[in-house]
């Protein structure tokens, strides 16, 4: 049986933005639609993520023991198999 705490970073960070936008966008329809600035904040995340390389979520994650420590981080895995134009 896989154990699914152990993942590769970036199925991990794919899993938790997909969650917090599901929940942030619930609490804007059932409690208050300034919530939807949180969406805002996961998405803002990504975009910096995809530029700098540095992710917190998947910082956070590494030290927790959530994710695999010998994968490569999102931002390697994306330069290295990125076409070269």
């Amino acid at each position: 049986m896989r154990n699914h705490l152990n993942m590769k970073p970036d199925s991990f960070i794919r899993v938790l933005a997909g969650v917090m936008v599901l929940i942030s966008v619930a609490l804007a329809h059932f409690v208050n639609s300034w919530w939807l600035l949180f969406t805002c904040f996961i998405a803002l995340n990504l975009i910096q993520s995809a530029f700098t390389g540095f992710c917190p979520p998947e910082w956070l994650a590494r030290k927790l023991g959530w994710v695999k420590t010998g994968a490569a981080p999102c931002a390697d895995k994306a330069d290295k198999t990125a076409p070269r134009l």
